[in-house]
């Protein structure tokens, strides 16, 4: 009896002999049987206010309890966590922290919600998952900052916990993808129409890198898409690029590439459109109708919160996002 498994959580599809293990480092093929080596087992455990996600329409103003483990099922060449993305669990020093510790530990610190972050959470699936069964009985929200490199049916299972999902849009090429990423677009595409489908609420995580995503004939493709498969109310935050991992090479990136990436989304029709990762006025949120201020914030932290029961108080238009 043949004892090769075939892992299909995420679109790799890793096919294992006995004793090997996953692209992704973090699942094992046991004697025929395939398990999880970082269950319960989290190399980063913090309590981040809920905007470092980033979410800025999803509970402003809290805190997240935040996790991850070992492992990923990229090789992003940017990653910022690489450190722990890219090693083996065992290589990492590790907490002993199940399913039900994380709900307290939550509940302890007052934290808003539990989110799964970091590294990718699709590699600590089973962990996620029964972490967020527990949460969302305890009436803590569950929320994760995702690749969205995960496939259909282990996706829909657990947006049935999930109330918030920011998926990093890395590109919008396959060329980008499988030179910089060692993945494929298509999924990631999938995975948003799911999320959206399901009704967890979105946004979306954009990194410009110099010279290999910051095409704005690519942007603006990317947020036609965006308006036309999601919708216009999906906020999209610009993120900048910082020499990291195997891109030491580049510079940052310019704020004026930036500033024409949120210009070019908010023409393509996107409503919320954001820069991160540098100190600029678009971390703030407006609204859509009147151009008011809404919630002005500095860095991850929210000073000034101007809506009121989910509307503009200035001209009473309603604004997409979870506050309550």
């Amino acid at each position: 009896m043949s004892k090769v498994v075939q892992c299909e959580l995420c679109p790799n599809g890793c096919v294992m002999e006995n004793g090997e293990r996953s692209k992704c480092r973090a699942r094992m093929n046991k004697d025929g049987k395939l398990y999880s080596l970082v269950y319960g087992k989290p190399c980063a455990v913090h309590v981040d206010p809920i905007e470092k996600k980033p979410f800025f329409h999803f509970l402003p103003g809290t805190t997240a309890f935040s996790i991850a483990t070992a492992g990923c099922v990229l090789s992003c060449k940017f990653c910022q966590n690489w450190q722990i993305s890219q090693a083996k669990p065992e290589d990492t020093d590790t907490y002993d922290l199940p399913p039900e510790k994380v709900v307290n530990n939550a509940i302890r610190y007052q934290c808003k919600s539990v989110t799964y972050t970091y590294t990718e959470p699709t590699v600590f699936y089973e962990y996620m998952y029964d972490t967020a069964i527990i949460a969302k009985e305890k009436k803590i929200k569950n929320t994760m900052h995702s690749c969205g490199y995960i496939r259909e049916k282990p996706l829909r299972t657990l947006c049935r916990y999930m109330d918030a999902a920011d998926i990093d849009l890395k590109g919008f090429s396959e060329d980008f993808y499988e030179r910089i990423c060692n993945g494929r677009l298509r999924p990631v595409l999938d995975s948003l129409v799911t999320l959206k489908q399901e009704g967890v609420w979105l946004e979306i995580t954009n990194l410009v890198i110099p010279t290999l995503n910051d095409n704005m004939k690519m942007i603006k493709e990317m947020c036609i898409w965006i308006v036309k498969n999601l919708g216009s109310d999906i906020p999209v935050h610009f993120s900048r690029f910082h020499p990291y991992y195997k891109l030491t090479n580049l510079p940052p990136t310019p704020v004026e590439t930036l500033t024409s990436a949120r210009n070019t989304a908010m023409e393509a029709g996107i409503k919320f459109v954001y820069i991160g990762n540098i100190r600029h006025e678009a971390e703030n949120t407006f609204c859509p109708k009147c151009r008011k201020l809404l919630i002005e914030r500095i860095g991850y932290f929210v000073k000034q919160n101007y809506l009121s029961n989910g509307k503009c108080k200035h001209c009473n238009t309603i604004i997409p996002g979870v506050w309550s």
